[in-house]
């Protein structure tokens, strides 16, 4: 584990000590913003060193619960930090692992990020009940859960976008770091198109909770990359 990562988690550790929720709030936008310079740092580096970062995979499994939401967010935050990632035995609204594909330093962050949203939304998931009466608490379950990963996606997403411009402004030189992201995304789907061949296309969630707004609300509000190193593996689909 990098040193960039471990002051990532004592950011997160100020941030779960804060008195206030603004001062929280100071301490996870730094982790945040901390996690994508990461990432475009050791793209950088990998650029100038290329038997520094190696494509590969990791397979997670997924376990019920709403294991197909939770594929989900594993999958959104992988395809945030520019990697892929393919379900398998995805059946009847369950699914039973997730594979990233990707650099080792993404998947890095991948898997830490993942380890603590999971934590968090599964944490409030189980006291969330439908405002409605006389519907599903796993239907607003679901979508709770789907609202909380569409959000911490697109925050992500936001938050590396802005890393790779400042990169760009910093060095000197506009468009290299762009170039650089460019030529490894292209690289990962060239090795993921070969290794996986033959994949079919998932079908599209239907969901018929009413939770994805107050999901959605707590994925603005969720704390990417909370978790400590001894939390890592026992979370991983839990």
């Amino acid at each position: 584990m990098s040193a960039t990562l471990d002051r990532i988690r004592k950011l997160l550790a100020k941030a779960e000590r804060a008195g206030t929720e603004a001062e929280a709030e100071i301490y996870n936008a730094k982790a945040v913003e901390l996690m994508a310079r990461h990432g475009i740092d050791e793209a950088l580096l990998a650029a100038a060193d290329p038997g520094r970062d190696d494509i590969g995979t990791v397979q997670i499994a997924m376990e019920d619960p709403y294991s197909a939401g939770k594929a989900r967010l594993l999958g959104w935050t992988a395809a945030a930090l520019r990697c892929r990632w393919v379900m398998h035995g995805a059946y009847s609204g369950k699914v039973q692992a997730v594979t990233v594909f990707g650099y080792a330093t993404d998947r890095e962050r991948v898997e830490l990020l993942y380890t603590s949203l999971l934590l968090q939304a599964t944490t409030q998931l189980v006291r969330r009940r439908p405002p409605r009466a006389g519907e599903s608490v796993a239907a607003y379950r679901r979508s709770w859960l789907h609202g909380f990963a569409v959000q911490v996606h697109e925050r992500l997403r936001d938050a590396e976008r802005a890393a790779a411009s400042a990169a760009e402004h910093a060095g000197g030189c506009a468009g290299s770091a762009a170039l650089v992201l460019v030529d490894r995304e292209a690289r990962v789907d060239r090795a993921y198109a070969e290794a996986f061949p033959n994949l079919g296309r998932a079908r599209r969630s239907t969901l018929s909770g009413s939770g994805f707004a107050d999901g959605a609300a707590a994925g603005r509000r969720a704390d990417l990359g909370r978790s400590a190193v001894a939390q890592r593996r026992r979370a991983l689909g839990a």
